[in-house]
């Protein structure tokens, strides 16, 4: 596929290692030389330096021939304007857009083909805020994403005593129909492993695998059934009351807006004019004007009695040094938000229970887009090395190689696996004997993207059917 990238930023960058590791024709364009300069030396793909949405530039860099425009850049404008030139000048068949003002989200008909002709929009600080929540309503997890408009759900642990130690998971199934009968609960209570990591190395879950404590576990279920799942597998019922916010910017306030009606929440802000703006935006959260980088701030906050401290600025270094302060003042759980992905590599799993990188939470959107078959959503985990993905089944059983098979008829990619269905309103977590129909929406994990090639095959129709 021909695909031209603006924007050399944290997302740009990334999206760009993501697609080219995947045999795409990419050109990425920039006004800053430098990044372009990096970008070719670590990666077989074509730079153009210029602003991204001259008509000269995006011909310079192939539109005329190109099969996708993603634009990505700091700034909505331009990346609006170039896809309107994308589909007006070149009949670029697929533009997406990066949008961060939600001004301009509040008006969805801007972005239809009578106008700027964007055909996905992508927002990526209501995404990062959206996987913020996830992690603080599920505090012992280390990711959280949802699949079927938010009806399953796939759950990231690390393996601390419960059910789930020293077991074989061929007992799983059984042990959850014992609670649900114990439980007499109203909801059929069912999960799946869909993949487990120990010490960095995927484990294949089979029958007989027996997970150790400090894996780290992939489990899917239906949302509903999440928490019930967790305590009974992971042996905690941890809650959470109280949230201190680090950063007042665009996802420290969209954050905080979200959580304010359920939970206690505080937030820091350097910037005092920014700080008593927020407090009369924010119906119930206490802003505070300091730095979250200010012991005696923090203790005074009572920072031993937070469930989650979450740093949020723009400045990496404020957000480690926070995080930590925070950690060894007595927070139960830290998260930071760190764009150098480097620095994600060392931190995450230490003194900071989760370091996010806000390129990495964005990248599944623009992924859906992408790839090949009928993706409805994909998200990127553990930190770009795994994929998950929600696809929709097509043809009958002599077109398609799913469809009317049962699990153990079908032969994955190696660690490759469906942990559950969609089949209507109905959701199903998929067993060896679980049948597949048409229109079914798998759930799928990825171990290794080496596999997504092999795994979008799996779900290509034969001529036959048409």
């Amino acid at each position: 596929m021909k695909i031209i990238i603006l924007g050399a930023g944290q997302v740009g960058s990334n999206l760009a290692e993501h697609l080219v590791r995947e045999g795409n024709d990419l050109t990425v364009i920039d006004v800053d030389a430098d990044k372009l300069a990096e970008l070719q030396d670590r990666f077989d793909l074509r730079t153009v330096c210029g602003q991204a949405s001259h008509p000269a530039i995006l011909r310079q860099a192939g539109a005329e021939d190109a099969d996708m425009l993603v634009a990505v850049t700091l700034n909505d404008e331009t990346n609006m304007v170039a896809c309107k030139l994308a589909s007006t000048l070149f009949n670029i068949p697929t533009k997406i857009a990066r949008i961060r003002s939600t001004d301009y989200m509040n008006y969805p008909q801007l972005f239809n083909a009578e106008h700027f002709g964007v055909d996905h929009v992508i927002a990526p600080e209501q995404e990062i805020t959206d996987y913020l929540r996830r992690l603080i309503d599920y505090p012992e997890a280390l990711q959280v994403v949802d699949f079927a408009d938010g009806r399953i759900r796939l759950v990231a642990v690390r393996a601390q005593g419960g059910f789930m130690v020293g077991h074989e998971l061929k007992h799983l199934r059984e042990h959850m129909h014992l609670f649900f009968r114990e439980q007499k609960a109203i909801h059929h209570l069912d999960a799946r492993i869909a993949a487990i990591y120990r010490q960095d190395r995927a484990i294949i879950p089979e029958g007989n695998t027996i997970i150790q404590e400090g894996d780290e576990v992939f489990f899917l279920a239906a949302t509903e059934n999440i928490r019930a799942v967790m305590k009974e597998m992971h042996h905690t019922d941890a809650s959470v009351r109280r949230v201190m916010i680090a950063g007042g910017g665009n996802i420290g306030r969209r954050l905080a807006r979200s959580l304010e009606q359920t939970y206690q929440v505080k937030l820091i802000e350097e910037n005092k004019k920014h700080a008593a703006k927020l407090s009369e935006e924010l119906s119930n959260t206490l802003v505070l004007a300091g730095n979250a980088t200010d012991e005696a701030l923090l203790a005074q906050e009572n920072i031993e009695d937070i469930d989650v401290f979450c740093a949020l600025t723009n400045d990496d270094e404020d957000n480690i040094m926070s995080s930590l302060l925070a950690k060894r003042l007595g927070a139960r759980k830290v998260i930071s938000l760190i764009n150098r992905s480097t620095y994600v590599d060392l931190l995450q799993g230490g003194e900071i229970d989760i370091a996010l990188s806000p390129a990495q939470a964005t990248i599944g959107p623009l992924l859906t887009h992408i790839r090949r078959g009928d993706m409805t959503v994909v998200h990127s985990l553990r930190r770009g090395a795994a994929e998950a993905m929600e696809v929709v089944v097509h043809g009958d059983t002599k077109s398609s190689k799913l469809i009317g098979r049962s699990l153990e008829e079908i032969t994955l990619p190696e660690g490759v696996s469906i942990g559950a269905i969609l089949r209507g309103d109905e959701v199903i977590i998929a067993h060896h004997d679980t049948r597949i129909v048409a229109e079914d929406h798998l759930i799928i994990f990825v171990p290794n993207k080496r596999m997504i090639a092999k795994v979008e095959k799996l779900f290509q129709v034969g001529f036959g059917f048409f």
